[in-house]
């Protein structure tokens, strides 16, 4: 068999017992979540009150979710780490996806914050920080960017790595010492979008799952097999997580699944060098922060909303969408975008 077949096999196969492990494992989570009532507050910021009464209803239904994905993933990771290690001569260790160039920074990088958001959580459960929601903002922002500044360093200074390429152009572009900052944007923008997209059951995960479908693809073409694995296995586990996460939903990702998940998709968005490509792949990300950016705006410099609620998805709900038409409108949005990225990627 072929190289490129052995790979695409395990790439699958990875996937499906990744979905597997996670279906499986989500009734003794929602029994914890359940039993010490690990439900979500929802806050009650004065200056959003439309929110406040769009998302009463989800009150108490259980968070961090999150750990249904994050935690496979570890788990699969480790096992095939451990055996390679171990019986180096089991035809197993073929399914091992552990490599210093290709899975070690987005695996740091997704238990790094999948434990900080995790804390988020914990701190939003027992009504802690301002209006109950957990961290303040700056607290989040300068955690999530200390994660994303120690992967810049890793890339400059590790894998003396500090160019993007320009996709359909095909030209590279050298940043130097800029591609740190660069790195760093890219990071902490995809992590709080996907932070804000994750506010109606089953939005996030769709949205995600395309997503990281797609990278798994461009990481496939690109030869960088593990990374396709490991793209894979997160899409196999958020498979499993929507199964219980589309409305009503059982559980929400949390901020330990949505921040963690949205670093993981950066940083593999640099890894395969198309960074430029994730805003189209992550269409609906972008027009979720958009909305927020655009709403700010709107009221620091005219004193009015632009819209009734951010991000977008709520406004949408606020004039009468019902929750599921508002997600399965995105999830198309977001399927047609993946498509469009993924040409790009591949023939530019």
């Amino acid at each position: 068999m072929e190289q490129h077949q052995i790979e695409l096999a395990r790439i699958l196969i990875l996937g499906f017992v990744a979905f597997a492990i996670a279906f499986l494992a989500t009734p003794l989570l929602t029994h914890v979540l359940y039993k010490y009532n690990l439900g979500k507050r929802i806050r009650r910021d004065p200056k959003a009150p439309i929110f406040a009464k769009l998302h009463q209803h989800k009150e108490g239904t259980p968070t961090m979710g999150g750990v249904l994905v994050w935690g496979t993933m570890l788990v699969l990771i480790s096992v095939f780490a451990l055996l390679a290690a171990l019986v180096p001569e089991s035809p197993l260790t073929l399914f091992n996806f552990l490599d210093r160039g290709e899975t070690y920074l987005p695996l740091g990088a997704l238990i790094a914050a999948a434990l900080i958001g995790l804390l988020d959580d914990i701190l939003n459960i027992r009504s802690i920080g301002p209006f109950g929601g957990g961290l303040r903002m700056r607290q989040r922002l300068l955690l999530y960017t200390t994660i994303a500044a120690l992967g810049a360093w890793w890339f400059y200074f590790k894998l003396d790595w500090n160019i993007i390429t320009v996709p359909i152009f095909g030209e590279t572009l050298a940043l130097g010492i800029w591609y740190i900052p660069f790195f760093m944007l890219v990071i902490v923008a995809t992590a709080f979008s996907v932070n804000e997209t994750d506010g109606l059951d089953g939005l996030a995960g769709g949205v995600l799952m395309m997503a990281f479908a797609s990278f798994s693809v461009i990481a496939y073409v690109q030869e960088r097999f593990d990374l396709a694995v490991f793209s894979a296995v997160i899409v196999g586990a958020l498979l499993a997580f929507l199964w219980f996460n589309i409305h009503p939903a059982r559980f929400f990702l949390g901020d330990t699944g949505s921040m963690s998940l949205g670093i993981t998709l950066g940083i593999i968005a640099m890894l395969t060098d198309m960074a430029l490509v994730l805003p189209v792949i992550g269409f609906v990300l972008v027009i979720e922060s958009a909305s927020v950016l655009a709403q700010v705006t709107g009221r620091g410099l005219f004193g009015r909303k632009l819209f009734l609620s951010t991000p977008i998805h709520q406004h949408f709900q606020a004039i009468g969408w019902p929750e599921g038409k508002v997600v399965m409108r995105f999830w198309i949005i977001s399927a047609i975008a993946a498509g469009l990225g993924l040409i790009i990627a591949i023939t530019g």
